[in-house]
């Protein structure tokens, strides 16, 4: 994880929420004014964050006490307290929804990347992710993944060439469209291309890709085809992937399983604030 880069992504999301003040809170609140937060879980799954409480609230002011009481990939069940800050209370309420917004996300994608992961036990097939992340929060998108046992595929369009149909269909071909790649790449970058049928999975054998791509093919096609693919090829399924039909995939032979699903449709963790004003005790119910 790049603290630097986190740290600017902070103050970007600040500066958008805060603007030029928090009205409710430097109207009702004096500066000399401390409390404590306690974030809990009010479900089930896979906590990923503990890094975003701990700098988050530093961003705003570095005197902020940060309890930790979960790391990042511990099981956590409703009523678990995940951390308890302390410090001014104009600060803490600045921060709580930023805070709050991404451990949440952070928190779901790494649920749903474990529960993908304990599908696939016993098969020979790995969990990854894909580029289907919210922009701006690819970072913590991927993190969140590994948190939960996956795997990250390319981080963007930069780290690996991957040709898929219209990069195939421009180009005038598999074989084409490789050599063209191939004739420019360094040796560090790997080449995968996308099929959809036989012809093209025997064509992208012929040109000497990297991997190949098995795109919305059902569990029982992947399972025929993948005879024809040299042991020194990787394989991957895409496309139509759910929890549902996960293990037929995973049982079919396949290396690798990317799921978009993984980043852009997952559902918020529900994760609560609860505020202690100096004095209090906050809840704590592990």
């Amino acid at each position: 994880m790049n603290i630097i880069k986190l740290e600017e992504m902070l103050k970007q999301f600040y500066n958008e929420d805060i603007g030029d003040g928090d009205l409710s809170s430097e109207f009702i609140f004096t500066t000399d004014q401390s409390g404590s937060f306690s974030f809990y879980a009010k479900e089930s799954g896979i906590f990923c964050g503990a890094f975003i409480i701990e700098h988050g609230f530093r961003v705003l002011d570095t005197s902020m006490h940060i309890t930790l009481f979960k790391k990042d990939g511990d099981a956590v069940n409703a009523g678990d307290v995940l951390a308890i800050v302390k410090g001014p209370l104009q600060k803490l309420l600045m921060g709580e929804r930023v805070i709050l917004n991404l451990i949440q996300r952070m928190s779901a994608i790494a649920t749903a990347a474990n529960l993908a992961v304990r599908e696939t036990a016993g098969t020979g097939a790995k969990i990854c992710d894909t580029r289907k992340t919210i922009p701006g929060l690819r970072m913590l998108d991927k993190y969140a993944v590994r948190t939960g046992g996956a795997y990250n595929h390319r981080s963007g369009l930069y780290d690996a060439i991957m040709l898929k149909d219209n990069h195939i269909t421009f180009a005038g071909g598999i074989t084409k469209a490789v050599q063209a790649a191939r004739n420019k790449v360094g040796h560090t970058i790997k080449i995968e291309v996308e099929i959809e049928t036989k012809d093209q999975l025997d064509e992208a054998i012929a040109s000497g890709a990297d991997i190949i791509m098995f795109d919305n093919r059902s569990p029982e096609e992947i399972r025929a085809w993948l005879p024809s693919v040299p042991a020194h090829i990787t394989t991957e399924a895409s496309g139509g992937i759910t929890l549902e039909n996960l293990r037929a995939y995973a049982k079919s032979g396949i290396q690798w399983i990317s799921l978009g699903a993984l980043t852009h449709s997952v559902k918020a963790f529900d994760i609560s604030a609860l505020v202690q004003m100096k004095g209090d005790h906050p809840l704590v119910n592990n």
